[in-house]
């Protein structure tokens, strides 16, 4: 059994938005399996079936306010991570997000104060979110 079944996060612009997670998402294996108009327009994607993510997706909304950008120190979400099957995954997504010109904060490289085997990247979405694809090993 997963523990979580979906997660939506706000976006200052859908179209931006969009287009980095689709990038991203799918070469984790993401399905992207929504796209919806009116007031609440967004898009999701569906985590890859037969791994041991279970059911989950990942969808993105218009955030309704713009005053401030994304500040993971303050209440609220601090980062996301995604797992990623093997250590060559996080290398060859990490050439994907040099391609998309994306924020980097740490290229891959082993964090063993986060685990044996870990191993990850950090970046930021287009709205200053931090984000990582790790791979740990564990089941």
């Amino acid at each position: 059994m997963s523990a979580l079944h979906h997660l939506d996060i706000n976006v200052s612009d859908i179209g931006r938005a969009a287009a980095f997670y689709d990038r991203i998402l799918t070469q984790m294996g993401f399905t992207r399996v929504v796209d919806s108009s009116g007031e609440e327009a967004g898009c999701d994607w569906i985590a890859p079936r037969g791994t041991n993510i279970g059911y989950f997706s990942l969808g993105i909304v218009p955030a309704k306010s713009r005053a401030k950008p994304h500040d993971r120190f303050a209440p609220g979400l601090h980062h996301l991570a995604l797992k990623a099957e093997t250590r060559e995954a996080v290398d060859a997504f990490y050439g994907t997000l040099m391609q998309m010109d994306a924020e980097i904060l740490d290229a891959p490289a082993e964090y063993p104060e986060y685990g044996p085997g870990y191993y990850a990247v950090f970046f930021l979405d287009p709205d200053g979110l931090k984000l990582e694809y790790v791979f740990s090993g564990d089941a």
